[in-house]
């Protein structure tokens, strides 16, 4: 196992800076999940750590040893792609076994890491079966269990759940979170599904137009995003984002807002008042049919039941946008609440992130002023 160092990576496509000077590392036996919107870069960056893509600038470093000019084949890698790619004719076993024969293993060996790489990705039942007959999840099982048994330093994943079908989707989840619990090996997991990487990762790298913008555990990303692109991106839905205002100095300011009834002091070294934005994740908004202490009143335009029973409720008040926000009510009180109408809403301060004009977060702690 090794860990991945990038020093001022740069990948450019003509005007396009698919990789913007990154400085990174993957830690040494974490999975390390490189999650973003379709064209922010996270792809070419596993490339280049393969060896498919050449860098403009910078370097690739496994532990010490520097592999930016070495070819994949010299890079100690294994990879897994979007599609499946086996070996038609043979069995399942004879397909993790093959790559394995230039090795120069003994036959007792092959075999040892053949059985093991099979009982880790579940796959006893269909060892002695043509792989051509099988489904497109457990194809892909296989892709998996040959690169764990070459047992390279690192294993590269391109989103590898994307192309089969749900019910092997959810099976193929599951088989992966046991195999990077028991191997805690160096993993560099691509997707642009957030549920994968909060599900698979030790961490998330969460890119946005070719850098990375934050890297840590999934909570802790989910919780406390650096910006507002991070409290958008990850959700279902995402943050909710509310204009207003910060006024006061030293140390000591008050938030001004409609949403919220009594005035909220503001304890922050931001250094400056002026313009910001509330962020709160939907599931942190109270709704009630009755008056909330630290309440104000809103229109609820709809309610639907969600998957789990949740409520996701369309609404309207004071200092919201136009358009409205959303909130997650818990079955029972969604239950509770009215198909139409009058309704009250609050934001916990404990749950409200700050972020300043150009959509960084801002260290500061809310509290009711007295």
């Amino acid at each position: 196992m090794a860990e991945i160092r990038v020093e001022q990576l740069t990948k450019t496509f003509g005007q396009l800076r698919a990789v913007d000077d990154i400085t990174f590392t993957f830690e040494n036996g974490q999975v390390t999940c490189l999650l973003g919107p379709s064209g922010c870069g996270k792809t070419t960056l596993m490339r280049i750590i393969a060896g498919l893509e050449k860098q403009t600038a910078g370097r690739v470093l496994f532990g010490d040893r520097d592999v930016s000019r070495l070819s994949p084949s010299k890079r100690d890698i294994g990879m897994v792609f979007q599609y499946p790619v086996v070996y038609r004719g043979m069995s399942v076993a004879r397909n993790i076994e093959l790559p394995l024969q230039s090795m120069k293993l003994s036959k007792a060996e092959r075999t040892r890491r053949v059985d093991e790489a099979i009982a880790l990705m579940g796959l006893s039942a269909a060892a002695g079966q043509d792989v051509g007959t099988l489904d497109n999840g457990t194809r892909q099982k296989v892709s998996v269990a040959r690169e764990v048994a070459r047992q390279p330093e690192i294993i590269l994943f391109d989103e590898p759940i994307t192309n089969v079908d749900a019910a092997s989707k959810l099976q193929l989840k599951r088989s992966l979170k046991e195999l990077t619990r028991t191997l805690q090996q160096t993993i560099v997991y691509v997707t642009h599904d957030q549920t994968e990487a909060m599900t698979l990762a030790d961490q998330i790298a969460l890119m946005q137009d070719g850098k990375i913008v934050q890297c840590a555990p999934p909570r802790e990303l989910y919780n406390h995003p650096d910006d507002r692109f991070g409290g958008w991106f990850l959700g279902n839905p995402g943050m909710v984002f509310f204009d207003a205002a910060l006024a006061g100095a030293d140390g000591h300011a008050r938030l001004d807002s409609p949403l919220f009834p009594m005035p909220v002091a503001v304890e922050t070294n931001a250094g400056r008042a002026g313009d910001v934005t509330i962020g709160i994740r939907p599931e942190h908004i109270r709704v009630a049919a009755e008056p909330l202490p630290g309440g104000v009143p809103a229109e609820l335009l709809r309610k639907t039941i969600q998957i789990g029973g949740q409520y996701l409720v369309a609404l309207k008040a004071e200092g919201a946008p136009e358009s409205g926000f959303k909130a997650k009510v818990a079955p029972y009180h969604g239950e509770r609440l009215p198909s139409a109408g009058l309704v009250h809403v609050e934001l916990p301060l404990d749950q409200v992130t700050l972020f300043d004009e150009r959509g960084s977060r801002i260290a500061a702690t809310l509290r009711p002023r007295g």
